[in-house]
């Protein structure tokens, strides 16, 4: 039996920012992985995200409850397949809450209502930037399964430092907010081959939840604003 030589232990990196090791139990992140492989499934399933200047993310993503695009929200994939967005189920937006009483100790203030999913192949990684296309300042909520990633936070201020890298394992829960809620981060690096043999998952996932703040309906793009998103 794996036994760790230095135990694992809550870290608070920055203020709003708290990192829970092994927050989801094995069970947990088998059911999660099962369900991202539905998401993944066209229509409105896994993409290459594609930025105005022509470059392209190497991490793949699927979005639920709002879609995601450089740089706003959007009720259909108006990047892709044109199809409406998958919704988000009411579980997974309960876990984001749990997630936030977990940092916090508090309830969440308002429902979760989007979800980016990135897939992390071997050589696949995320720039710095901020998560800031939302009209809301609740909890970021991030939830790793699969491959360890070194996962860099920042400052408020720009991409480069102050920063630290963290390293997120998989069943590991990270949540932002506060004075932390538009620090730059990213992820420089995944270390292939580390996720748990009984996930099944070659690469790493993360599922990111956020409260959008938006109406219900229509397209949200702040063109020329953008500070960032995953």
């Amino acid at each position: 039996m794996d036994v760790e030589l230095f135990p694992r232990n809550r870290t608070v990196p920055a203020a709003g920012a708290v990192h829970v090791p092994d927050w989801l139990g094995p069970d947990q992140q088998r059911e999660l992985v099962a369900a991202c492989r539905e998401w993944a499934r066209p229509p409105a399933g896994l993409r290459t995200v594609r930025t105005p200047g022509g470059g392209t993310m190497t991490a793949q993503q699927v979005c639920l409850g709002w879609h995601w695009y450089p740089y706003g929200y959007a009720r259909t994939v108006v990047d892709g397949d044109q199809v409406p967005v998958k919704p988000l189920p009411g579980w997974l937006g309960d876990l984001a809450c749990e997630g936030v009483e977990e940092a916090y100790g508090r309830p969440c203030a308002a429902p979760y209502d989007i979800a980016l999913i990135n897939f992390y192949g071997a050589e696949a990684g995320m720039g710095m930037h901020r998560d800031a296309d939302e009209k809301s300042d609740d909890p970021v909520v991030s939830l790793s399964l699969g491959d360890t990633c070194v996962f860099r936070f920042g400052n408020t201020e720009s991409r480069g430092r102050p920063y630290q890298d963290l390293e997120l394992r998989s069943g590991d829960l990270f949540v932002f907010g506060g004075a932390s809620r538009l620090a730059y981060h990213g992820v420089p690096r995944v270390r292939p081959g580390t996720a748990p043999p009984a996930l099944g998952l070659t690469g790493r996932l993360n599922i990111t939840l956020r409260v959008s703040g938006f109406a219900r309906s229509g397209t949200t793009g702040l063109p020329g604003t953008h500070r960032g998103s995953d």
